[in-house]
Formats: C-alpha cells, structure tokens, sequence
C-alpha cells in the first residue's frame, strides 16, 4: 500500500512526532506507515484522512500486488 501522509505532513508543516499526537499513536508508527512498514487499521487511516481533511483514497492507494 502506498501512502502521501509524508508530502501532507510537509504541506502542513508538522512532524512525524506531531501527526502522530493528533491521531493517538506514536511517532515510530507514523514512521513505519510513511514507510510502508505498516498497513494502518482502518479507524488510523480514518483519522490520518480526517485530521488532513482529505478522502481516505487520496492518502492511501492500494498497489497491483495488493489487489491481486
């Protein structure tokens, strides 16, 4: 799965460590989403889409391997 919450975060000018407060999880697991590392549940990326106030679609996109 790929995500944008990097380039979102840069347009709003906050951290990983501030992200990460807003949606009640740690800065390590913003950073292992960022990553692709870890696939958030769905109520986090609810939040993460949310908190940007973008749809959950223009923050994650599944990749060809994950519809398969």
């Amino acid at each position: 799965m790929n995500n944008t919450i990097r380039v979102e975060r840069a347009r709003y000018k906050i951290t990983q460590a501030e992200l990460a407060e807003k949606v009640d999880v740690s800065r390590q697991t913003i950073h292992a989403i960022e990553t692709g590392k870890f696939v958030p549940s769905t109520v986090l990326a609810l939040k993460i889409a949310k908190f940007f106030k973008v749809k959950l679609e223009e923050i994650f996109q599944l990749e060809n391997q994950d519809v398969e």
